[in-house]
């Protein structure tokens, strides 16, 4: 698959992709360090957050621009059925 330039969809998602990163390898120190379980427990809510909000910029991102031009070239229906299976992933 081509490399697709990053919008800014792809680069806000990236730069929350990076900071959850950075609260993940934090969560493992926390860990190691046998802190206090919630303290733990909130920072993985607080990552767990942020994974969502990128995962929304890049179905954003697939939306505005994969689906877009599947449609305009008559073979939408196929990025419909790919954006279902990962709304009904995200639902459950």
């Amino acid at each position: 698959m081509d490399k697709i330039k990053l919008n800014s969809e792809r680069q806000e998602a990236m730069n929350l992709l990076k900071t959850a990163r950075g609260q993940i390898e934090g969560i493992i120190k926390m860990i190691e360090d046998g802190r206090y379980c919630i303290d733990v427990s909130n920072q993985i809510i607080a990552s767990t957050s942020l994974l969502k909000k990128s995962n929304a910029l890049i179905l954003k991102q697939h939306l505005n621009h994969c689906v877009k031009e599947a449609f305009l070239n008559n073979t939408g229906e196929e990025k419909v059925d790919e954006i279902m299976k990962v709304l009904e992933k995200i639902t459950k």
